[in-house]
């Protein structure tokens, strides 16, 4: 499983009511260029092109709080390539493509770059839960 790193700005997001985890659309940003902690929006990025790419909505399948804890649990996404190749790229950035400028949350870096052949797949496996904020 790739590592996931938050991005700085992504707690002063929450703490000034940018996310609504719960009901956001969360996506996925591919870039072969390595984001830093310090971007804050989509537009800091250099994605990659999506036109042989499937859809980058992520399912969010449950948001809540216990004890204190909150937790955010996203359904695994399947990205396939249909009628060429995707790629290259190393890193699946997740933003919030509901708020205003759409915010970035937090990437993946899988180690090296991947290009996906036309009707090849690749799961984004986001772990029992994706976020913890406690």
């Amino acid at each position: 499983m790739a590592s996931f790193q938050k991005f700085n700005s992504f707690v002063e997001a929450l703490a000034e009511k940018v996310h609504n985890l719960g009901s956001d659309q969360i996506k996925v940003a591919l870039t072969n260029v390595a984001p830093i902690a310090g971007n804050s929006q989509l537009s800091d990025l250099t994605e990659i092109s999506y036109t042989n790419c499937s859809s980058r909505d992520v399912s969010t399948t449950s948001s809540s709080q216990s004890g204190g804890t909150y937790s955010l649990v996203l359904a695994d996404l399947t990205l396939t390539a249909s009628g060429g190749s995707v790629g290259p790229f190393r890193y699946v950035v997740l933003y919030n493509d509901g708020a205003i400028n759409d915010e970035l949350i937090g990437f993946f870096d899988y180690g090296s770059s991947i290009t996906l052949n036309d009707g090849e797949t690749l799961e984004i496996d986001f772990g029992a839960t994706a976020l913890t904020v406690a």
